[in-house]
């Protein structure tokens, strides 16, 4: 039972460990608070308008247009993978694959849904054509403080080391990776990394060939 429903079992535990992460630090934390400080390992709480690890660009409709697409895309992946599992593909390729749908997935419920659920967050002021913080903690399903596709994504989990002094480029003493992310975004990258890495093993010529096929369907 278990190998046949393991891809429902990932996307569902990582969905469940990204949402409840999420909730915790919205609902118990003001936007900016650093939660714990490790050292190298920070939680620092932020809202993210854009894309993953704190990118952004634009206002409401380039937001409306990542959002279509977030869902579009994570459409065509779970998709691909039911199509992946039928053809018989290395299930390391499958799982990490679940791994990227169930990352892609998490950020698109913040983005959705997040402006519904929650009293209060990061919303787009079209006077200063500008996005815009608030204070406070934010509670649930008291009003939401956007509309649907207008949510922010919850970010936390930050990074925090220094390129030395004798780094060349200007990068002296300044942060390696500044950006701030959270579970989704974890899935996201570190699963495209494994599959670069150990593409040889884990894809088979048949399915880039299905990926192809798929992609020129779905035109």
């Amino acid at each position: 039972m278990i190998k046949k429903y393991y891809p429902f079992l990932i996307i569902f535990s990582v969905l469940i460990l990204d949402q409840s992460l999420k909730f915790w630090v919205k609902c118990n934390y003001t936007l900016g608070e650093n939660i714990f400080n490790l050292g190298i390992l920070r939680f620092d709480f932020v809202e993210n308008p854009g894309m993953a690890f704190g990118l952004s660009f634009g206002g409401l409709t380039s937001k409306y247009i990542l959002g279509v697409f977030r869902v579009f895309a994570v459409f065509f992946i779970g998709k691909y993978i039911y199509l992946l599992i039928k053809k018989g593909a290395h299930k390391g390729f499958v799982v990490i694959l679940c791994f990227v749908f169930s990352g892609a997935l998490g950020n698109i419920i913040d983005n959705l849904f997040y402006g519904l659920i929650f009293s209060s967050g990061t919303s787009w002021n079209s006077d200063i054509e500008y996005w815009v913080g608030y204070s406070g903690v934010s509670s649930v399903f008291e009003g939401g403080y956007s509309g649907f596709l207008e949510g922010c994504v919850v970010d936390m989990i930050h990074l925090e080391f220094y390129w030395p002094s004798w780094a060349p480029f200007g990068l002296k003493n300044t942060e390696v990776f500044p950006p701030v992310f959270n579970i989704a975004d974890t899935c996201i990258s570190s699963s495209v990394f494994i599959i670069v890495i150990f593409y040889k093993k884990l894809v088979r010529k048949e399915d880039l060939d299905l990926a192809m096929l798929f992609s020129r369907s779905a035109k």
